[in-house]
């Protein structure tokens, strides 16, 4: 047996999560069961996708993840397994959650699940908690080796997939730009698409500094030079600096305090940040 890891937008205070335990312990009961997380904000579909590519590389190979953040369910969109090239699989509807895993590590298949075959019994005639009914269901016989991916269903071309718009990082000359893909939310640190090596291209050592410069839909929102640090430790007691994130990309934040609360910034890919080196006049 694998894995059986779980995210949702359900929260914790009704029986939605438990319910999907359940479900996936009538499978096997001796599943090894674990939350991801159940706070995505509710229907934040690009939320969901960056929480899963933050967590599904460190799990073990063959792992099965299930995703539900659904404002689509009981709707026309495709219920899929997607098997990434790093061997790890993820149930889920097929709305975007997708999109960071496929940019990142690439999907290997993609099935669409029968739900003749792939579906609770008994729960035929529910439309609103696939979560529980078709996604736990099938995510259980597959960990559980109820299955394989090709009990699943059919083949979904890869490429068919539903993917969110994404800007990719560049540099130009002494410049990165990016988006601020998500927050590491408890701490509000600002957390970029921008990759560790593209900003160190810039010829940037740690303790100098960077300006940056964070806009929001075009409209300026932020602009200070930071000292580039190893850690929080770096710098003062709320001060901000730049630093390299868990993820191996470029992050802001405020040593002790939030940096999106004090300066109210979101995420998402109308949030760009950019970071020159060096500053003219420093």
């Amino acid at each position: 047996m694998k894995p059986l890891i779980l995210q949702s937008d359900f929260g914790l205070d009704d029986g939605a999560v438990s319910a999907m335990h359940g479900v996936a312990y009538s499978v096997n009961e001796n599943l090894p069961i674990h939350d991801l997380t159940h706070n995505i904000p509710p229907y934040d579909v690009w939320e969901a996708s960056c929480r899963l590519v933050q967590t599904v590389n460190y799990w073990p190979e063959g792992s099965v993840f299930v995703s539900v953040i659904d404002p689509g369910v009981g709707s026309q969109r495709l219920s899929v397994v997607a098997l990434t090239k790093t061997g790890h699989y993820i149930v889920t509807p097929d709305n975007g959650t997708l999109t960071h895993l496929a940019t990142t590590f690439g999907i290997r298949e993609a099935r669409e699940i029968d739900e003749s075959i792939n579906r609770l019994p008994g729960s035929g005639e529910s439309y609103t908690f696939h979560g529980r009914d078709i996604y736990a269901y099938t995510g259980a016989r597959l960990a559980s080796g109820t299955i394989t991916l090709d009990g699943v269903g059919p083949k979904v071309p890869v490429d068919s997939i539903v993917s969110l718009p994404i800007t990719r990082p560049k540099r130009e000359g002494t410049q990165v730009t990016g988006t601020i893909d998500t927050h590491d939310v408890r701490y509000g640190s600002l957390w970029t698409n921008i990759p560790r090596p593209l900003f160190r291209e810039l010829g940037i050592a740690h303790g100098e500094y960077a300006l940056a410069h964070i806009a929001n839909e075009g409209e300026d929102v932020y602009s200070a030079p930071l000292r580039y640090g190893r850690s929080f430790a770096d710098v003062s007691v709320g001060e901000a600096l730049i630093y390299v994130n868990s993820l191996d990309n470029m992050a802001i934040a405020i040593n002790r305090g939030s940096f999106a609360k004090a300066y109210n910034v979101g995420q998402g890919t109308h949030w760009t940040v950019d970071f020159t080196y060096p500053i003219t006049g420093m």
